[in-house]
């Protein structure tokens, strides 16, 4: 807060009417030191006893002044305007004792204080300040109608003027609120549309590969399996068999990359429902590969909405994890557990299986680092969350996820 912007002007933004009020600002200090000047010149020119202290205080009163304006860019306290603003009107007091010229200080001093002060301080002090200046005018000339008149005038226009500033700032500051409102709004509804694009393009990508791809090689598999049947040498058709078989694996990958661009989470809006069917889901596709896997799957906490991007990750993570026990873990029993624990959502999977030596990994980032959890880590790190594997050989293996639960 400053002492010649507050309490209005100091909490305007930028704005069209920014003009208006640097413009009204300068022209309050323009006629505080005109004015001033004025009554100086006029001391000096008619001469007398007076003109040297006439001169002083309006030297002091023209540094006070200056004091506010350098001081316009500094927070200062409500006391500090108040004091200010006091040594300004009894510098002007005294300078009403000594000439009536004085009383022209007035109407920039109504203007003064209808900036710095709130308006029920504000307008009693411009009626005081109006009497004083009639006190100062009829003490050294005499009681005239001017003498009442100009001033009273003079301080009805300050406040008119005043209280109008004060509600055009009051107005701009509201403006801007709502225009900085409405730019928010806009970025949501930009980063939505965005978000919404993302989603669509991902399903048209599902579905061509859906159509595409997959079919494909669900056909290939078809007729390579015709081709077994009817084929009697033994080693071509165990090349054929060899073939039908990787044909059926590309094809569950490929399916399984139809299921990561639409997440069934989309389907029944909660992450527990997609991952329930994603157990079911798992299980049919080891029984219908030979695999004794089976996947069960338990909630544990309360659950709330989460961001789409935190609900996909961790439904991808667990396509990933049940994939590899099923491939490779010759596990009979797996676990996937999701977590609600207040700040943060846990993933867990555990498996019955062969299990592994962690320490044998490659490091990440070399040729034979696992991929399957590097990605992992990847994209619960790009949550800020963690990823942790224990096991042991013939110990199964647990994997923790655990992210920063930002409810959606």
């Amino acid at each position: 807060m400053t002492v010649l912007d507050a309490p209005l002007v100091g909490r305007v933004q930028p704005s069209a009417l920014r003009p208006v009020f640097t413009s009204l600002r300068v022209g309050l200090h323009v006629l505080v030191v005109g004015l001033t000047l004025f009554v100086v010149a006029r001391a000096v020119i008619t001469g007398g006893e007076q003109r040297v202290p006439i001169a002083i205080l309006s030297i002091a009163f023209i540094g006070t002044y200056a004091v506010g304006v350098v001081t316009a860019h500094q927070v200062v306290t409500p006391w500090m305007r108040a004091a200010w603003l006091v040594m300004l009107l009894g510098l002007w007091l005294g300078l009403g004792a000594l000439t009536p010229d004085a009383a022209f200080l007035a109407f920039p001093l109504f203007f003064l204080e209808l900036h710095v002060l709130p308006a029920r301080y504000a307008v009693p002090l411009v009626a005081v300040t109006f009497l004083l200046s009639v006190w100062s005018t009829t003490s050294h000339l005499g009681f005239e109608v001017g003498s009442i008149l100009g001033p009273f005038i003079s301080a009805g226009v300050a406040v008119i003027i005043g209280l109008g500033y004060r509600a055009m700032a009051v107005e701009s500051r509201e403006r801007q609120s709502l225009i900085l409102d409405l730019l928010a709004t806009r970025e949501e509804l930009a980063a939505a549309s965005r978000e919404a694009g993302t989603l669509a393009e991902r399903e048209r990508i599902a579905r061509e590969i859906h159509d595409t791809v997959a079919q494909g090689l669900s056909s290939i598999q078809m007729l390579l399996h015709a081709a077994e049947r009817d084929v009697h040498d033994s080693a071509v058709r165990d090349k054929l068999r060899l073939a039908r078989e990787t044909a059926a694996d590309n094809l569950q990958e490929t399916r399984r990359f139809i299921r990561e661009l639409t997440p069934p989470a989309l389907d029944e809006q909660t992450l527990p429902a997609a991952l329930r069917r994603l157990a079911e889901a798992t299980n049919e596709q080891a029984a219908q590969s030979g695999s004794r896997t089976r996947v069960s799957f338990s909630l544990s906490g309360h659950p709330v909405a989460l961001p789409m991007s935190i609900e996909a990750t961790l439904l991808r993570i667990a396509q990933g994890s049940l994939s590899n026990v099923v491939k490779h873990a010759d596990a009979a029993r797996a676990e996937l557990t999701l977590s609600y624990l207040g700040d943060e959502v846990a993933l867990d999977v555990v498996d019955n299986g062969i299990g592994f030596d962690p320490a044998g990994l490659q490091p990440e980032g070399s040729a034979g680092a696992s991929f399957g959890l590097r990605a992992i880590r990847q994209r619960a790190e790009a949550l800020g969350g963690s990823a942790d594997v224990e096991s042991s050989p013939g110990g199964g293996t647990a994997l923790s996820v655990r992210i920063p639960a930002v409810t959606a």
